[in-house]
């Protein structure tokens, strides 16, 4: 059993869950995963590592509730979980490449700040970009804004920071003829597929975090695949995080919808029937 030490809901339906797992936190990396089961039977939960510390032995993660098991997680009253299971996939490379854009949307808020934080610590000029559909939907800023050279906040109606989105702001950037070496985007498969269409145009190398139906994130079932340079490959072990020029993106729409009406439904039903409760 793995303990809980905190869950919080930041902003709505976004949570920020702290647990200790000295293990996952000594070895961690940027840009891994965890998967979460909350009881033996439970489902395989795939999650970004958004923060962890080797002293205290604590990772944490920041997820969505969209859906039956992250409702579950979400409403959790007890104080463990059954497994943690990490750190998965590959590491990003913190090297020294010059000026880097960093765009997060949603759970990729907080998913990007390991990765902005060891590509500034690396020496880069770091650009940090974040949307929400509105202000009260933001959160992480000071965190992300320590460790970004300039940080930029867009919401969707305009109640904070620039009105739009982060592909608005990365198009004004290449507009302006800003230097730009390379970018990641962690956030919904829509939002990184409209940012990596504002820059494969222009010599901007740009990584993209795929979060496709996984189950043992060990690369042994095969539900993560996805076609990338022409090759099947899973997102488990190959990535999570691929270049974007690389990928199938509709193939990626399509598995990736292969079972929403059927979540959506079940999920909208133990929502009401929580709520009679």
């Amino acid at each position: 059993m793995y303990e809980i030490i905190s869950k919080t809901e930041v902003v709505p339906n976004i949570y920020e869950l702290i647990i200790k797992a000295p293990e996952i936190a000594e070895k961690a990396k940027p840009g891994q995963f965890v998967i979460l089961m909350i009881d033996e039977a439970g489902e395989r939960l795939p999650f970004t590592l958004s923060d962890w510390d080797a002293k205290k032995g604590a990772i944490t993660i920041y997820f969505l509730e969209v859906g039956l098991s992250t409702m579950t997680l979400a409403r959790l009253d007890k104080k463990n979980i059954s497994a943690v299971i990490g750190p998965l996939g590959k590491p990003v490379s913190a090297e020294k490449f010059g000026t880097i854009v960093l765009g997060g949307g949603c759970y990729g808020i907080g998913g990007i700040y390991p990765i902005v934080k060891a590509l500034k610590e690396a020496g880069n000029t770091v650009i940090t970009i974040i949307e929400a559909r509105s202000s009260y939907l933001l959160y992480n800023k000071e965190k992300l804004r320590k460790y970004s050279d300039r940080f930029i906040v867009t919401t969707g109606d305009g109640t904070k920071g620039e009105k739009g989105k982060v592909h608005d702001v990365v198009k004004i950037m290449i507009k302006r003829k800003e230097k730009i070496n390379r970018a990641y985007f962690i956030g919904c498969t829509f939002m990184m597929m409209n940012c990596f269409n504002e820059t494969k145009n222009h010599d901007i190398t740009t990584f993209v975090a795929l979060s496709p139906i996984m189950v043992d994130g060990t690369g042994m079932c095969g539900c993560c695949r996805c076609l990338v340079d022409g090759e099947t490959k899973f997102a488990c072990v190959d990535g999570p995080i691929f270049e974007a020029k690389d990928i199938d993106w509709d193939i990626l729409f399509k598995r990736n919808a292969a079972y929403s009406q059927q979540e959506a439904m079940i999920y909208q039903f133990h929502s009401c029937e929580s709520r009679e409760v």
